[in-house]
């Protein structure tokens, strides 16, 4: 890979990282929920689980969403009812009653697993695979994979800290419970080019 090739896919990796979306959202609501600690594995979830989602659309996950086209229309829809799930979760989750049950911050795991209904995930790892291996060598694409890796998790750490001071203004309940369905409100924005992409 050149070094303008590699300049170009840092930018890339870079601006699409650190701008809104669904994980950028959620993050920053769980800072302001949870704190940056207890935040963490979900951070790790996200750099991890999509360094490995441009990697199997690399090797050539794309093209069995090619072969069966149908399955862009319920990736779509299982995208958009999770997401859904999620923003009432977010909307939901004031400050917990006593004797009520323990709001817990999205895990490793589900964070991990998430890339692969978030569509800005998917519109990145395909842009990114096409564009900036663009002969889909396992070289090239482990590269892709590995910037991505590197330049994402600072990146979207960076809501988590956002979040984390917001939450010195949102030392009442009500505040919290505002901020949360403005959170909630945005994830669901963050849908529009899904369900509108001519718009």
């Amino acid at each position: 890979m050149s070094y303008d090739l590699l300049s170009a896919l840092a930018a890339f990796a870079f601006v699409t990282s650190i701008t809104p979306g669904p994980n950028n959202l959620m993050l920053m609501a769980s800072g302001a929920n949870f704190g940056f600690m207890r935040t963490i594995p979900h951070m790790l979830g996200i750099g991890l689980g999509f360094t490995f989602m441009v990697l199997m659309v690399g090797v050539g996950l794309v093209q069995v969403f090619d072969a069966f086209p149908v399955s862009y229309t319920v990736l779509k829809v299982v995208s958009v009812l999770y997401l859904s799930w999620l923003a009432w979760k977010i909307a939901n989750a004031g400050t917990p009653s006593p004797g009520g049950p323990a709001a817990r911050p999205m895990t490793f795991l589900q964070a991990a697993l998430f890339q692969w209904v978030n569509p800005k995930a998917w519109a990145m790892a395909l842009t990114a695979v096409s564009a900036y291996a663009p002969g889909q060598s396992l070289q090239a694409i482990v590269m892709v994979a590995v910037i991505f890796g590197l330049i994402n998790l600072p990146s979207v750490s960076t809501w988590t800290v956002l979040g984390q001071q917001i939450r010195r203004v949102l030392t009442k309940p009500i505040r919290l419970r505002v901020f949360n369905g403005v959170m909630a409100v945005l994830l669901l924005a963050s849908l529009y080019p899904v369900l509108f992409p001519q718009a």
